[in-house]
């Protein structure tokens, strides 16, 4: 099985990493339109680096990691070697804002696609992907969750869903770490230093993340757990609520999801 991943950059260059890792870099075929990229990621990970025209030929999933804005000309430029092939292929696209039927209309092909929305904690193996498929095999798709097992967690869910998941997890690690550097500051105020203060800001939410993950435990259960009555905790969290925390970080999804309905036009 042929891999190829048009862009690697951030993100598509976090999947690619997964993918070789879970498939072997030999199976790994990567380009980019920033010249030298490529070539720099295929000598750091032992993947080929390839034109984009072998990638369109050959691949039997190829990625597309550009810009939603940069889809239309890419697709274009590669659109007669898709139509061209004997083969099945699948296009698996990260594009923020562009549904399927979109990309069919791009790549001017009824072709089987996959889209997926994945964060940045991919690059770690402990990303979340969100995926949603038209026109694939059952065999397609576990195929493709191989590929990605490397990157963290799979979800699948209906396309409708898709924009408004990806306001949680493909935003969310930018709220999570406006969090965890406000936790810091905190402690600062309080006299820790700042490593000291961000350590234990860091390890706190990925240890309570993680507890959550094994207890299955709700949020609130376990906040009412850490709260003793007129305790430390209680005062804290009276003061989170006064400064609209919950509504806040609520509305931060919100507005992220608005912000990805408005790119759609």
């Amino acid at each position: 099985m042929k891999v190829g991943f048009i862009g690697c950059g951030n993100m598509g260059g976090a999947l690619a990493r997964a993918a070789a890792k879970a498939l072997g870099a030999g199976s790994i075929f990567v380009t980019d339109a920033l010249k030298g990229r490529a070539e720099e990621f295929a000598r750091e990970t032992g993947a080929n680096a390839a034109d984009i025209s072998l990638i369109a030929q050959s691949c039997d999933y190829i990625f597309l990691g550009v810009k939603p804005q940069q889809m239309q000309s890419m697709l274009s430029e590669i659109k007669d070697a898709l139509a061209a092939r004997r083969t099945r292929f699948v296009l698996v696209t990260m594009a923020a804002g562009l549904t399927i039927e979109t990309l069919r209309a791009y790549a001017k092909g009824g072709y089987p696609i996959i889209r997926i929305m994945p964060n940045l904690p991919a690059s770690v193996g402990e990303g979340m992907v969100l995926w949603c498929a038209e026109g694939t095999q059952d065999s397609e798709n576990e195929a493709f969750e191989k590929i990605l097992s490397c990157a963290g967690r799979l979800l699948h869910t209906e396309e409708k869903l898709i924009d408004a998941g990806s306001a949680i997890s493909g935003c969310g690690p930018a709220f999570v770490c406006l969090f965890i550097e406000a936790l810091a500051d905190g402690g600062v105020q309080c006299g820790l230093r700042r490593d000291a203060a961000l350590e234990l800001a860091v390890q706190t939410v990925i240890g309570t993340g993680k507890l959550l993950e094994k207890t299955r435990m709700h949020p609130a259960a376990l906040k009412d757990a850490v709260c003793s009555p007129g305790g430390t905790t209680i005062a804290g969290v009276l003061a989170l609520e006064d400064g609209a925390f919950r509504a806040a970080a609520a509305r931060a999804v919100t507005s992220a999801y608005e912000k990805t309905l408005k790119l759609k036009g």
